[in-house]
């Protein structure tokens, strides 16, 4: 029979010296755009030393093309422009992609400034139901229940997630005495 249930062999990958890591750090920041912290992670993996990694980073710290600020001011702009998500969802995604607090929190704070939130909201909902008639779909309350979830998934606030979706159902201040309760539940 020839098959084995054994699993395949993996051989580790090969520890990289500080040019090689240069270069291999340089070849992941042309893929895409990494925080301080990714980016460490990542040579880390590979590098034959901390040292090593220490020096690339510096390196690329010097050279412009680790700066976390700077990727968080992108990374917010694309996800405003690109994906039209919230400032929640934005702030949490940066704290996912280990961008320190405060830079993160300034970062959308500065992308967002000027942008109504409730008129992002409401592009949001249109895009995410196009097709769909909103008063009449958004009648059943599971429909209406499943926008709002997507709403603050989307990292839109519960106050104008229900303000958008009143423009459309009756049924939403509904949502906002639920909110009311379960707040009241948990305090």
């Amino acid at each position: 029979m020839g098959f084995k249930n054994s699993p395949a062999k993996r051989t580790p990958p090969a520890r990289l010296d500080e040019a090689k890591l240069l270069d291999y750090a340089l070849k992941s920041l042309s893929h895409r755009a990494h925080s301080e912290k990714e980016l460490r992670t990542r040579l880390n993996r590979r590098s034959a030393s901390r040292a090593a990694t220490d020096a690339v980073v510096a390196k690329l710290r010097e050279y412009g093309y680790v700066d976390d600020a700077r990727f968080a001011e992108s990374f917010a702009t694309s996800r405003l422009e690109g994906r039209g998500h919230g400032p929640q969802r934005v702030l949490r995604d940066l704290r996912a992609r280990s961008v320190e607090a405060s830079r993160a929190q300034t970062a959308v704070e500065r992308v967002f400034e000027g942008a109504d939130e409730a008129a992002l909201a409401a592009q949001y909902l249109n895009r995410k139901f196009r097709g769909k008639n909103l008063p009449e779909f958004l009648a059943d309350p599971r429909n209406l229940n499943a926008a709002f979830r997507r709403l603050r998934y989307a990292g839109f606030s519960s106050s104008v997630s229900i303000r958008v979706l009143r423009q459309h159902s009756t049924l939403a201040g509904e949502l906002e005495e639920d909110r009311d309760e379960a707040s009241d539940g948990h305090e």
